[in-house]
């Protein structure tokens, strides 16, 4: 079977990402089990990493490498998970003082961003952006230069005006209005930039993967390289289809509104993508290679991307294994392709050695 370039997207959704991070948890262990290799992690199995917002944080997290092997993921999917279900209060932890000050954001952002920041040290240090194990497409939005922003390891190892601390880079992409404040942060050659969450940009960062996955694969293979050669594999944080009903809409002024908008985009967004993916994807009759985990979210959830209550927390976690074993069926199919890459590319090294 040919060989495709596998591609990985994680979409935005603060303390949601649970729900993405539990789903990686499950495909991890089934590519242990299947490659009988322990050790076995994500970053091994994908060609390209694309996130936003909390999808960019674990993004990040999933390429950062070992520092006794260069070559290989320091965290394992459980230990990546570990950032929300340990420390996601932490970060969304407003002292009394400051909401008092902001009136819920308001006013002011509404929580401080050095606990976001000490989190993201603790697990990226000083890596750079050049130094992931994999190309990357992290999403931002440049408030000074008025367009988005695109992290990309591809490029940041060619010049270092483009390239960043990991942890600047996450700190950047999950900078969500009035959550946080923006992230102004500086390039490894010293440039400035003032960043807001990635998720205004594109909150399913799939499309953007996909326009970049042709690019830098039909340069590396100089060949054109489209849908039928790519594997995509893109997780959802959960939807809020919780309805916006006429009466209750059709009076609302510009304070009303600011609150749905937001809810909005950020919804709106990641299913105009789907719907694009799989039109591309079934033109070029490959829709089988396109792999979308999503759901509505139960009741039981608070949409919230901040409720980082225990039995918030505890039902996130829950809903993600659900998901997981819902779509068991697509994730043992989604297995047979990134592992038959590998078995090909093995025989291919066996074959050209004994040549």
């Amino acid at each position: 079977m040919k060989k495709f370039k596998r591609i990985l997207s994680l979409d935005g959704g603060g303390i949601r990402g649970i729900i993405p991070g539990r789903i990686l948890c499950v495909l991890e262990k089934k590519l242990q089990e299947r490659t009988k290799n322990p050790e076995a992690r994500i970053s091994d199995f994908f060609d390209m990493i694309a996130g936003t917002s909390t999808g960019g944080i674990l993004a990040c997290i999933c390429m950062i490498p070992d520092e006794k092997n260069k070559n290989k993921s320091k965290f394992s999917a459980e230990e990546i998970l570990n950032i929300y279900l340990k420390d996601g209060s932490e970060i969304f932890h407003t002292p009394f003082f400051q909401k008092i000050k902001n009136l819920g954001g308001i006013f002011d952002e509404k929580y401080p961003a050095k606990n976001l920041e000490k989190i993201l040290k603790n697990y990226m240090g000083d890596v750079k952006l050049s130094q992931l194990l994999k190309p990357s497409l992290i999403t931002s939005y440049d408030m000074t230069r008025r367009k988005p922003i695109f992290f990309r390891q591809q490029k940041a190892k060619k010049d270092k005006s483009k390239d960043f601390r990991i942890r600047d880079i996450a700190r950047a992409t999950a900078a969500a209005p009035t959550y946080f404040e923006l992230a102004h942060i500086r390039s490894i050659s010293g440039e400035m930039y003032s960043l807001i969450d990635g998720g205004l940009v594109a909150n399913n960062p799939a499309l953007c993967a996909y326009a970049e996955a042709r690019e830098i694969f039909s340069i590396k293979e100089k060949k054109k390289i489209t849908a039928s050669d790519m594997v995509i594999f893109s997780i959802g944080t959960g939807e809020n289809k919780k309805p916006y009903l006429y009466d209750n809409v059709k009076d609302w002024g510009m304070v009303d509104w600011i609150k749905p908008i937001l809810d909005i985009l950020f919804s709106a967004g990641p299913e105009t993508v789907d719907f694009q993916l799989k039109q591309i994807f079934e033109a070029n009759n490959k829709i089988s290679q396109y792999f979308r985990i999503k759901s509505a979210l139960p009741d039981s959830i608070n949409p919230e991307m901040d409720d980082t209550t225990d039995e918030n927390i505890k039902a996130l976690d829950d809903f993600g294994k659900t998901l997981a074993y819902d779509n068991d069926d697509e994730l043992e199919r989604l297995l047979d392709m990134l592992l038959m890459e590998d078995n090909e590319e093995e025989t291919e090294t066996k074959e050209s050695l004994e040549v």
